[in-house]
């Protein structure tokens, strides 16, 4: 073991409330484990990039060399450790290296100060070195959360704030705005990118309802059933972007129709917004996961309000017809997917009245 994890210094103002210091003690404790995570992640991240640019630079004359190596090894990558390494993902730490090839030099002990990788992810979408800069520094010395700081990117603050007369306005209305973000002790455990990182599986219990996660986790069972040809791929399946993440409900492949099936269910009525997210899942999955060989994404929202509209195809690319003909032989009837949603839901609730008379 690293002699110097035995000494880390944890400052503790010994008061006469006992119960308040054990608080401090775990605190700063969690806090120092934090930052020791995103220091590897960091690392590891940059020493990627770093060895990716090294081998680019072995043969400058041949084209795309550098855009072969990451496609290369993130194919080896994703075999091996599975989610966190897709081509966009290992383009950024080869970025990241390039960007900031000297972040390690500073590396002094306890004087150290870093961001984490999903900040510095963020950062590096951001053109205008002078703004990243700044966005960089506040970031910093003000201890944002990553999502404030890429709420404050989002809404243009640097060239708000710069442009602004009043800027105490300015200034309050970002405080305001992001008091809720910088608030959420959460955000750390919930980050997806520290999760891969450390082996672990997203909980679901942070990102879905108690009704959604009772209905999807019998879903899975009847699609099974009722499709022909499906092969279960995940549940909340997360789709890593440059600028954020997403999950869809249920992933499942069909080997008939040769093509990835997504599920997304909604525990309202459905909404074009609802047929709008799928499409965009959809076209991300064309775009990052779905293989020459493979025929178009097909999505279906699923809608826990009796309607009409219980199920809506979205298909993005292809012909309608051979939509219309050829996949409908392979999906669940709509008429059954209704009845066992309010199947579930009746479950659901009737489990959820015997508990209140329990207890």
């Amino acid at each position: 073991m690293d002699n110097s994890l035995l000494n880390l210094d944890i400052n503790i103002n010994n008061t006469k409330n006992i119960v308040d210091d054990v608080y401090e003690i775990i605190n700063k404790s969690r806090q120092i484990a934090y930052q020791a995570i995103d220091i590897v992640l960091l690392k590891r991240n940059w020493l990627i990039g770093k060895r990716i640019y090294e081998e680019e630079m072995r043969d400058v004359r041949q084209e795309n060399y550098g855009l072969e190596i990451i496609k290369q090894i993130s194919c080896s990558l994703t075999k091996k450790y599975g989610k966190g390494f897709s081509k966009s993902n290992i383009y950024s730490f080869y970025r990241f290296y390039k960007e900031y090839q000297n972040i390690f030099q500073t590396l002094s002990g306890k004087s150290f100060k870093v961001l984490s990788w999903s900040h510095y992810s963020i950062l590096l979408s951001i053109t205008d070195l002078t703004a990243r800069k700044w966005y960089e520094k506040e970031a910093l010395e003000s201890r944002w959360s990553f999502r404030t700081l890429k709420r404050n990117i989002e809404t243009k603050y640097y060239y708000r704030l710069i442009a602004s007369q009043v800027k105490e306005r300015v200034i309050n209305e970002m405080l305001d705005k992001t008091k809720e973000y910088q608030l959420d002790t959460l955000e750390h455990v919930k980050n997806p990118v520290v999760l891969e990182f450390l082996g672990l599986s997203q909980s679901e219990s942070l990102i879905e309802d108690q009704l959604e996660s009772a209905i999807i986790s019998n879903l899975q069972r009847v699609l099974m059933e009722l499709g022909k040809g499906y092969a279960f791929i995940g549940r909340q399946y997360h789709i890593h972007t440059d600028e954020s993440d997403y999950y869809v409900d249920l992933v499942f492949y069909n080997y008939l129709l040769k093509c990835f099936v997504l599920i997304d269910l909604k525990t309202n009525k459905i909404t074009h917004q609802d047929v709008g997210q799928m499409d965009m899942y959809v076209r991300m999955f064309d775009d990052l996961i779905k293989q020459e060989n493979d025929n178009p994404t097909l999505g279906i929202v699923l809608c826990s309000e009796t309607s009409k509209d219980i199920a809506k195809y979205s298909i993005l690319k292809g012909n309608e017809y051979l939509f219309a003909t050829k996949y409908k032989l392979y999906l669940p009837n709509e008429e059954d997917l209704r009845m066992e949603i309010e199947h579930q839901k009746s479950l659901y609730y009737l489990h959820k009245k015997e508990e209140s008379i329990l207890n």
